[in-house]
């Protein structure tokens, strides 16, 4: 891919960022109040709707094709007992996606979605899965840095390559997904960096680990932050110090969303960390941003915060893959289907029912 073939200029691409079409916005607002239904009665809902219109700059907000990018990579932060899966499982499961048999695939074709699993950077090869391979997962971020700088734009250059591929290929919204053995620590730890939290506050469990490997869990992300002295301020520092493949790859996924106009869906906890990072390198790519739901993890409502997002789901959900950005389609689709079919107060010559304080 050409872009990942050269330097990234972070305030440059932040400024070919087109703003939010605020006109486009109010007009689905306008809609939304005439429907004949209590005003604002759908909550987060309708401002999803009107966010995509402001992104798109189009009021007929389409979603009918939509892909969930899934970012597959391996870290070495593993060797430090962190988890409670073997490395292996990342390139088993990544196969598994390839075929359609894994849980992000079931639920995608319930939710009439399409899945692009992408080798960024795993320790073993699948059959099937698109190889974009830049190297054989990170480094111990227990001991050193996870990538260079140099590495880090390549992962954030193929993921805005492939948001650029989506749009080409006429994708109407993208889902983040990822897979990777050990990457609630990645996160972890360039969370708490981002955040300015303890590594106490950020680590949670991942995929179901014991007391003794979470406090294990917490001390290596201590460490790491110890041993990389990452610059708070500088989001690529902390990225290629602290992060993974798939967080930079999908960073640069919300970031070429923003830049083609297309939205894309935050997942979980990894894929909110990579949100976080787009953010920091881009702040407006934001506009491209909608938050699916707040996982399990005790990071995510902070992210979510700090981003300026309302999730739509808050089922303690911490299975990855995208499998929480899916959850979030159909319920789009629903409000699509009443901002676009619903009868408004003047077909039915009745006056719009405002609630009390809502005048």
């Amino acid at each position: 891919m050409e872009l990942a073939q050269r330097r990234l200029d972070f305030a440059e691409l932040n400024a070919s960022i087109a703003p939010r079409d605020a006109a486009a916005g109010a007009q689905v607002m306008r809609r939304w109040n005439d429907i004949a239904k209590p005003v604002g009665s759908l909550g987060a809902l309708e401002q999803m709707v009107a966010s995509i219109a402001e992104l798109t700059g189009n009021p007929d907000v389409r979603a009918d094709r939509r892909i969930v990018v899934v970012m597959c990579a391996d870290n070495g932060v593993l060797a430090e007992g962190v988890a409670s899966t073997p490395q292996d499982i990342t390139a088993v499961m990544a196969g598994f996606i390839a075929a359609g048999k894994s849980c992000v695939c079931i639920m995608a074709g319930a939710a009439n979605a399409d899945v692009l699993p992408v080798d960024v950077g795993m320790a073993r090869r699948a059959y099937g899965v698109r190889d974009e391979h830049i190297a054989d997962g990170t480094g111990n971020i227990a001991a050193g840095a996870a990538m260079s700088r140099e590495q880090a734009e390549r992962a954030i250059a193929l993921g805005m390559e492939l948001a650029a591929e989506c749009k080409a290929r006429g994708y109407d919204i993208i889902a983040t997904g990822e897979m990777g053995i050990g990457n609630t620590t990645t996160s972890s730890a360039v969370a708490a960096v981002l955040l300015g939290e303890s590594a106490e506050r950020v680590t949670g469990r991942g995929a179901g680990i014991d007391d003794a490997m979470l406090q294990r869990k917490v001390d290596v992300v201590k460490r790491a932050i110890e041993v990389n002295a990452p610059d708070a301020g500088d989001a690529l520092d902390v990225l290629s110090k602290l992060g993974g493949y798939d967080i930079a790859a999908m960073a640069g996924l919300y970031i070429g969303g923003a830049i083609h106009r297309v939205p894309v869906l935050i997942d979980g906890i990894i894929s909110s960390v990579a949100a976080l990072v787009a953010s920091r390198l881009c702040p407006a790519c934001k506009v491209a941003m909608l938050a699916s739901h707040r996982s399990a993890e005790p990071a995510s409502g902070a992210i979510l915060r700090a981003l300026g997002l309302n999730a739509l789901i808050d089922a303690q959900l911490r299975l990855g893959e995208g499998t929480g950005a899916v959850c979030a389609l159909p319920l789009l689709d629903m409000a699509l289907a009443v901002y676009r079919n619903m009868s408004t107060y003047g077909d039915i010559g009745a006056k719009a029912f405002i609630a009390p304080g809502e005048e």
